[in-house]
């Protein structure tokens, strides 16, 4: 399996090109908007300099990654993919839309995946004629520093085609867990709560930002406060997932709080946007 295709050129989108190109395969990197694809190409010049300065590679070998990824302005070059994984933004209507299109464009046989933190595998399969090849595909944001990854198989996902992921998540170094089909499988199902939990703490003057992160850090030995973590994610994306949760599964323990949705209605998303709770 030579060429790796990836949808949507975001922070996720180009880490996996990064990724993906480091463990050997070529890589198409697509983007529906023109100038986001430009810029991925900027930014994965920058990480690879970065990775070069601080001695991870030498100047022949980023020479060598650059080389295997690839800038595909239409899916139309996905007919030379071997897999692909989708990493658009967290919208069930556009990921269907996708996959369709994918559906249309790719070899029969050609497993596609989707990195979505929350929905449906199931759902995102029915729109294509190939529901038995569909599987979600969940790395975890750093995809370099993070071991884990969820694979999500939905109702018609063969057993072939997990195996062909597992082989794929193992030869790159990463761990799996299996996870059911249900909104934010398990590591969303478990994080997001907390994270909604540290919000309401802050919202209902518990403490400050600084504190209740210090508490989590210093006393629970996280590596990151849940506030900064929020704000690493993006907070819109903290709250699509949560949204998915109480829509899934009907439990108000899963009820955004208001001051998240009143951050994300002023455009406060974390670092993406410079603020979220805390200025960068």
């Amino acid at each position: 399996m030579d060429i790796f295709g990836i949808v949507g050129a975001g922070i996720m989108g180009n880490d996996l090109a990064i990724f993906f190109a480091e463990s050997g395969y070529r890589v198409l990197l697509n983007d529906i908007d023109p100038y986001r694809l430009d810029t991925a190409r900027g930014k994965i010049h920058d990480r690879l300099s970065s990775y070069e300065r601080r001695g991870r590679l030498d100047a022949d070998r980023m020479a060598d990654l650059e080389s295997r990824v690839e800038f595909a302005e239409s899916l139309d070059e996905f007919s030379r993919a071997d897999i692909v994984i989708e990493c658009v933004t967290e919208d069930l209507e556009i990921k269907k839309r996708v996959f369709a299109e994918l559906d249309e464009t790719c070899r029969p046989g050609v497993v596609l995946a989707s990195n979505t933190s929350s929905k449906s595998i199931t759902a995102i399969a029915a729109a294509t004629r190939r529901p038995e090849s569909v599987i979600g595909l969940h790395f975890m944001n750093p995809v370099r520093a993070m071991r884990l990854v969820e694979i999500i198989c939905g109702l018609a996902t063969t057993r072939e085609t997990f195996e062909t992921v597992k082989q794929i998540v193992k030869k790159a170094g990463k761990e799996y867990v299996e996870s059911r089909d249900y909104p934010g499988f398990i590591a969303n199902r478990i994080l997001m709560p907390m994270i909604n939990e540290a919000i309401f703490a802050l919202y209902e003057g518990a403490g400050t930002v600084e504190a209740i992160d210090k508490v989590m850090k210093l006393g629970m030995n996280q590596p990151m406060g849940p506030l900064e973590l929020a704000d690493m994610v993006g907070l819109d994306i903290v709250l699509a997932i949560l949204d998915e949760l109480y829509r899934g599964f009907g439990d108000t323990k899963y009820r955004p709080c208001p001051l998240l949705k009143k951050y994300v209605a002023a455009g406060y998303l974390g670092k993406k946007s410079g603020r979220g709770f805390y200025t960068y």
